[in-house]
């Protein structure tokens, strides 16, 4: 039986996660960034800040450094962190990853050695090796239920994008699952908030694409904060009531903007504020002096700040004028 953490245990961690904060991308650096005259500039700025490799104009060369740098974070903090299911909040989206990539490339018959982040729990050539032989009682119990059932729907409707619903599916309540085991409201509700925000992208999305609540019933991840049936019913209304559904929460902001897309308008703002919302749950972190709340926005912290690296320097790189990449960042944790 797994020995009950405290939040003491987390002093020493608390307090080495309150240095690395300072390392953090702030608002500030990120506008020198925009205002550099070149991209070599550019990537100087953000040497200072720990990240000597980035390539400004190489979209995979980068997403390669951003990915050795999440990998080399996760695993200096296991070796401190009380309890692992914590960092596997952070790792479980990476199996599923890699099992959407070999189930679609063994459909077809391409081989997905390149396209896999070995970043999970399960080592990709591993989750490789049970998925292409179908030997999967090895791999975490509700991964293997996962790519079972993922596979049974690729096999019948030759439909990737079904099969990549039901591992997202899977992926929601694996995650839902390592969180409420920890015994962390903090976590939970941070998991709680990402499926928020995931039903309300799917609710505005869906909406336009003309889809009907059946449909959206199919893709909705049970678990969050926001009623399942609120949202098929805004979904059948064909998106009334969707500010009144959303107006008392912290996606407010995100519903707006939803509406607004739903009129004819971009999606790229509403992204933004689904994300931002999530991001405001995690800000209560800092405020928290010790316990797991700390690590979960500093894990959270760091991932938005790789978005917004990609942003910044693939949006340089376009030509793209600065109040155009600014109006796309996400906000960020300092």
């Amino acid at each position: 039986m797994r020995k009950k953490i405290k939040d003491t245990d987390y002093l020493a961690i608390s307090s080495r996660i309150r240095a690395m904060e300072t390392g953090l991308l702030t608002r500030e650096r990120m506008e020198q960034v925009l205002d550099a005259r070149s991209d070599e500039e550019a990537v100087k700025l953000l040497q200072e800040c720990g990240y000597s490799q980035l390539h400004a104009t190489d979209p995979e060369a980068l997403d390669a450094v951003l990915s050795a740098k999440r990998e080399e974070l996760l695993s200096d903090l296991a070796d401190s962190v009380p309890d692992p299911r914590y960092i596997d909040i952070f790792k479980l989206k990476y199996d599923y990853h890699n099992a959407k990539t070999l189930l679609k490339a063994a459909a077809v018959g391409m081989d997905s050695g390149h396209m896999l982040m070995d970043m999970g729990r399960v080592p990709a050539a591993e989750l490789k090796g049970a998925v292409e032989s179908g030997e999967l009682e090895n791999l975490p119990p509700k991964l293997a239920a996962a790519v079972k059932e993922a596979k049974e729907v690729l096999d019948t409707t030759r439909d990737p994008q079904l099969s990549d619903i039901v591992l997202d599916r899977w992926c929601y309540a694996d995650m839902d699952a390592v969180a409420e085991a920890t015994g962390s409201a903090f976590l939970h509700g941070y998991v709680k908030a990402q499926m928020d925000a995931a039903n309300l992208r799917a609710l505005v999305r869906t909406i336009r694409m003309g889809k009907s609540e059946t449909f959206l019933k199919g893709i909705l991840f049970q678990g969050g904060d926001i009623p399942v049936d609120g949202i098929l019913k805004v979904s059948a209304a064909g998106g009334a009531g969707l500010k009144e559904l959303y107006g008392s929460t912290r996606f407010r902001a995100a519903a707006e903007e939803g509406a607004d897309a739903l009129s004819g308008g971009a999606l790229t703002e509403f992204e933004k504020r689904c994300d931002d919302a999530v991001g405001e749950y995690l800000a209560g972190a800092q405020f928290v002096p010790f316990g797991e709340a700390p690590l979960v926005g500093y894990l959270a912290a760091r991932e938005t700040e790789y978005t917004n690296l990609r942003i910044l320097l693939i949006g340089r790189s376009m030509g793209l004028a600065p109040d155009v990449i600014r109006s796309r960042l996400r906000a960020s944790y300092v």
